[in-house]
């Protein structure tokens, strides 16, 4: 079998990502934006650029990829940086839940179907920490805002990760699998969830041990992609969620590996191709005749997610005895939405290609809080008079 066109299309991928950065950093477009725009322009419905077997390895791609994001997230769920970071802590888990349960309500009312709403409210929770980062390095932030977005955004996306497959899980009881209905759904859903945690502790525990002993000192990438690689495998193999596996795959070594930081460097080191193609293929899929179809739907998820971003950041920062200044801006800090958003919405579409509305209605809403996220978040940080002070990667406390 001839690849050649397979080759070409990686290729020419990476390459645009290459393109892509440089021009972003010029115009101050997220990559991922000028990315899924590039993936969607070369879609069939505009100038079909690509062969028409193109996206045949897609769900492929999809799978490598959330594996490897997945086991990043696990990272952030260091038990050592969540009790340090406790104020963050609290922020980052009543944003999630009060985004998600706004997002649910407000798809609910307008479209009735209470499946959908409890997707899009798990996918509404991502952020886009890569795009926040930017903008606290770029502007030179440094304060009690600064401080709190640098440990939120380190640690929403994996609570949001974990809330997306139990609603995902939920959805599924909601419309039954086959036959299975009421206390089997249900008893079915349990298994998911709880199979995935065991398969991810049960492959967890080697590869903590294992790190740093075959070279001592650094794991090797192949220990790191190998497991990454068996526990999405297995975990689909099994029917369990790939995404929750990985994810609880990295918690384990994050908090039991003595070398813990660097199989997910050697990870992150290989990723960058991965989420490249992922991100021009999301939009390669993108169906142009269902956005105006979606204009209504579009907007309420905007505007709910925007509700419970604010919404959220304020109660968040009252509970968490943030400063009055801290609490009134700390939502508008959260709003870009990136790859984890659209990963989740592959994820779902994947599983209920009935809902096949909601991979566009996330693309769209992607691009326009990745256009509009960056600059909200510079506009209160220059309002809490913290640019221009020398930002810091561990900011202080």
């Amino acid at each position: 079998m001839n690849h050649a066109n397979d080759l070409i299309l990686i290729g020419a991928t990476m390459l645009l990502a290459l393109g892509a950065h440089a021009v972003g950093q010029k115009v101050h477009i997220p990559r991922v934006t000028l990315l899924l725009l590039l993936g969607a322009l070369a879609g069939p419905d505009l100038l079909d650029l690509l062969p028409a077997d193109a996206d045949q390895s897609f769900d492929l791609i999809t799978q490598l990829t959330l594996a490897m994001v997945g086991f990043l997230l696990g990272e952030r769920m260091s038990a050592k940086d969540l009790k340090q970071g406790k104020e963050a802590l609290i922020v980052s888990l009543v944003v999630t839940f009060v985004t998600a349960a706004v997002v649910t309500l407000a798809i609910w009312w307008v479209t009735g179907n209470l499946v959908a709403a409890l997707l899009l409210g798990g996918i509404s929770t991502a952020t886009a920490p890569a795009a926040t980062l930017d903008v606290l390095r770029e502007s030179g932030a440094n304060g009690p805002l600064t401080r709190l977005v640098f440990q939120v955004v380190a640690i929403d996306d994996a609570w949001g990760a974990i809330l997306f497959s139990i609603l995902l899980v939920t959805a599924g009881i909601l419309l039954g699998n086959g036959d299975s209905t009421g206390p089997i759904a249900m008893l079915h859903g349990f298994v998911e969830v709880g199979g995935s945690l065991l398969l991810g502790l049960v492959l967890g525990l080697p590869m903590a041990w294992l790190t740093g002993r075959i070279k001592p000192g650094e794991p090797m990438l192949l220990e790191s992609a190998g497991f990454v690689f068996v526990a999405a495998g297995l975990a689909s193999w099994l029917e369990l969620s790939y995404l929750l596996t990985c994810m609880t795959l990295g918690v384990v070594v994050a908090n039991r590996a003595r070398h813990h930081v660097r199989p997910f460097r050697s990870i992150d080191g290989v990723s960058e191709p991965f989420l490249a193609l992922f991100f021009f293929m999301a939009g390669y899929q993108l169906d142009w005749l269902a956005l105006p179809a979606l204009g209504a739907l579009g907007v309420a998820y905007v505007a709910a997610r925007v509700t419970g971003r604010l919404a959220g950041g304020y109660l968040g920062g009252y509970l968490a005895a943030s400063t009055p200044e801290t609490r009134r801006r700390i939502g508008a800090c959260l709003m870009p939405q990136a790859g984890v958003a659209l990963g989740l919405a592959l994820v779902a579409t994947e599983r209920l290609p009935e809902l096949g509305y909601i991979l566009p209605l996330v693309i769209g809403a992607t691009v326009v809080f990745e256009l509009i996220g960056p600059p909200l978040t510079l506009l209160q940080l220059r309002s809490a008079g913290e640019t221009g002070k020398g930002f810091q990667e561990e900011p202080d406390e």
